[in-house]
């Protein structure tokens, strides 16, 4: 743990550092000296010129599937900052309701991990290697496990159910949280991308949706200790906001992964549902059954799960 505590003071030094060559630099200084009006225009049109530079070398280089892809798991990453937003309002939440809404959170994962990655991903499989599918699927699935397992070995962290606990409010144990939520974002936004870059716009849109959804717990979640820490309650919400923000990283890996190499297609999907399926049941599902609350879970999950079995139905 000693190890750990090292790695995160170096990393604060570290952004500490960044933070201040950026307000040493003239240019940042002359952007803060300008009227608000004209200082909020300037950096929206820095803003806007910075996602056409990227956007647009994401269409000439990968072509249309690769930017909705990317724009999708942006939507779903931000929905962390939606999930948080309660907590501007309300320091407490109840205990029924936080588990309801994990609960639902995990059934819309289950649904979107079956009917749009593993179903899907066995069909492609086959199609490369008749018959072989669903070994290569099982054996992505292993590896996305793994990956968590390993992830979670180098960063021991608390759970949820702890964390939101107001009286249990650690500076280290909430950020070792706060960056174990940012690891287990990767691997789904990683998810998004791949359902994109499958071809199917159906998968990688009921991937997108599962994975917002499941987003708006884990935003609160996050918010919720830090302001127990004393933390202001926007900061509290940019801060859960940031670490959605990894989703579109992993998204636009995974896609560019599958469209340039189309046999990683069925390994790749089969890594995204085990990483998915590791989350649900390492982190999810027990917080949820906690302190006699598994009622409330378990026929949330029941209507999370029908909710996205509908909504794939649906836009088939």
């Amino acid at each position: 743990m000693s190890t750990l505590t090292n790695t995160l003071a170096n990393l604060q030094q570290y952004v500490e550092k960044q933070a201040a060559i950026l307000q040493a630099d003239e240019r940042y200084k002359s952007l803060m000296a300008l009227p608000p009006v004209q200082r909020w225009l300037s950096i929206g049109a820095l803003f806007l010129l910075s996602q056409l530079i990227i956007f647009g070398g994401l269409y000439l280089v990968f072509g249309k599937i690769v930017v909705i892809g990317f724009i999708a798991s942006i939507l779903a990453g931000l929905a962390t900052g939606l999930g948080a937003l309660p907590a501007v309002f309300f320091k407490n939440i109840s205990n029924n309701l936080f588990s309801s809404l994990l609960g639902a959170a995990a059934g819309v994962m289950l649904a979107a991990t079956a009917f749009s990655l593993l179903v899907p991903g066995i069909e492609f499989g086959n199609n490369l290697w008749p018959g072989k599918g669903i070994y290569v699927v099982s054996i992505g699935m292993l590896l996305g496990a793994f990956f968590l397992h390993y992830a979670d070995h180098q960063l021991p962290h608390p759970h949820l159910d702890s964390v939101v606990d107001p009286h249990l409010n650690s500076f280290r144990k909430i950020w070792l949280f706060v960056i174990a939520i940012t690891i287990h974002n990767f691997p789904e936004g990683m998810s998004v991308g791949v359902g994109f870059g499958s071809g199917d716009l159906k998968n990688g849109i009921v991937l997108a949706i599962a994975i917002a959804l499941q987003n708006i717990p884990e935003g609160l979640a996050v918010a919720l200790p830090l302001i127990s820490l004393g933390y202001d309650r926007w900061k509290a919400v940019t801060v859960a906001t940031a670490t959605g923000l990894v989703e579109p990283v992993g998204g636009l890996l995974g896609i560019s992964m599958v469209t340039l190499f189309e046999p990683v297609l069925p390994i790749a999907m089969g890594f995204a549902a085990g990483a998915m399926l590791f989350v649900i049941s390492e982190e999810i599902i027990p917080e949820t059954h906690s302190k006699g609350r598994s009622r409330y879970a378990t026929y949330s999950l029941m209507t999370g799960f029908i909710v996205m079995m509908i909504i794939d139905n649906a836009l088939n």
